[in-house]
């Protein structure tokens, strides 16, 4: 058994303060480099020395770089992206700029994040369920089917869940809304990073500190022109600069937009393409090392190209528990997830594992004996 691209995990590992033990949760939050660490303290400290508005002014440069790369990984260009302080801010920004009317219907997976549901309803919208499969993977003849006979505001889909490692078809369905002009909203929390969003949706959104392994307290807000032609900020844009810029907070983390644009950086530099393929060979990998292991069973089927395995546990087992015993004891850190993540699909508590480039297979042969 082996897992692809060693050299991306030697040269991961080697950018990278030594781990205090197994780090297997990057679907919460990555471990970012020394890079990306050095630059967000170098711009606090120029913060302090030459005034917080002064040092930004002095990044702009690097930051219009970093929307630039942000914008090619989503198949859009520098005008067309927002810096945010998370992915629920960029949702918040979107629909807070749409302004939609009250009642319009939203379709979305019926395992939908639960705090994306809870802000589409605060805004007035009504969530509305997308065919789905027995894994929750949206059945894009059933999409097809929805929309063409009653289609709505706008579907939004997101992308790789965070209570189940399932990579949505994407590409397909974005093809079925752009046929039936409805607009896509793709939540890429868990796959800019991880998985290929350059799909043609009409909106993009994510964060920093997930599997692009920047700072936490980021965010990007991408969205295509005619979308954002739409929307209407709470306060205009400066004069001269793209529309989108008005969703930018002057009240802003920039020190974590400058380790978040070098964080993107890194990730170009390994190759997109080359890290995705390594995180498939590592879910593939996890599933087959850890279904079955002391009554455990794995979720996804074994090839879902997501670095993601989430685990029911056998009857009685507390997964809250398991998870605290296995940082407290074992050094290793993964997620509880319980059913209130997604509650229009779980049916109980998962725990979820979900490596980064740098794994080893000793760190996965550990977990499975603590399991």
């Amino acid at each position: 058994m082996s897992l692809l691209h060693e050299d991306l995990a030697a040269s991961w590992r080697k950018a990278r303060p030594r781990p205090a033990g197994r780090h297997l949760d990057s679907a919460a939050c990555s471990r970012q480099s020394h890079r990306t660490l050095e630059a967000t303290a170098h711009h606090a400290r120029h913060e302090a020395e030459l005034g917080g508005y002064v040092a930004e002014a002095t990044a702009d440069d690097l930051l219009q770089q970093g929307r630039s790369v942000i914008g090619g990984l989503a198949g859009m260009a520098a005008a067309d992206v927002a810096f945010v302080e998370s992915a629920q801010a960029a949702l918040v920004a979107l629909l807070t700029g749409w302004r939609l009317p009250a009642g319009s219907r939203v379709a979305c997976l019926p395992g939908e994040y639960a705090p994306n549901i809870a802000q589409l309803r605060a805004y007035g919208l009504r969530p509305e369920p997308l065919p789905v499969d027995g894994l929750g993977r949206a059945d894009v003849d059933g999409v097809a089917r929805l929309l063409a006979a009653d289609p709505p505001s706008f579907v939004h889909l997101t992308h790789v869940p965070s209570h189940r490692g399932v990579l949505q078809p994407g590409a397909e369905v974005a093809a079925l809304c752009r046929a039936a002009g409805v607009p896509l909203v793709l939540d890429a929390a868990q796959s800019l990073g991880h998985a290929d969003v350059d799909l043609g949706a009409d909106v993009v959104y994510g964060t920093s500190r997930k599997w692009l392994a920047g700072p936490r307290g980021v965010g990007v807000l991408c969205v295509r022109p005619p979308l954002a032609a739409q929307l209407t900020p709470v306060l205009p844009e400066p004069e001269g600069v793209p529309p989108m810029r008005a969703f930018e907070s002057g009240e802003a983390h920039v020190a974590g937009r400058v380790g978040l644009v070098v964080a993107v950086g890194e990730h170009l530099a390994g190759g997109p393409d080359r890290v995705r393929q390594r995180l498939a060979s590592i879910g593939r990998t996890t599933r087959e090392l850890l279904h079955g292991v002391g009554g455990w069973q794995v979720v996804e089927p074994v090839d879902e190209p997501t670095a993601t395995t989430t685990l029911r546990p056998p009857d009685g087992v507390d997964v809250v528990s398991v998870r605290s015993q296995l940082l407290t004891e074992h050094g290793v850190v993964v997620s509880a997830i319980g059913p209130e993540r997604a509650p229009g699909e779980m049916t109980g508590p998962v725990l979820r594992v979900s490596p980064h480039l740098d794994v080893t297979l000793d760190d996965l042969d550990a977990l499975a004996a603590a399991l």
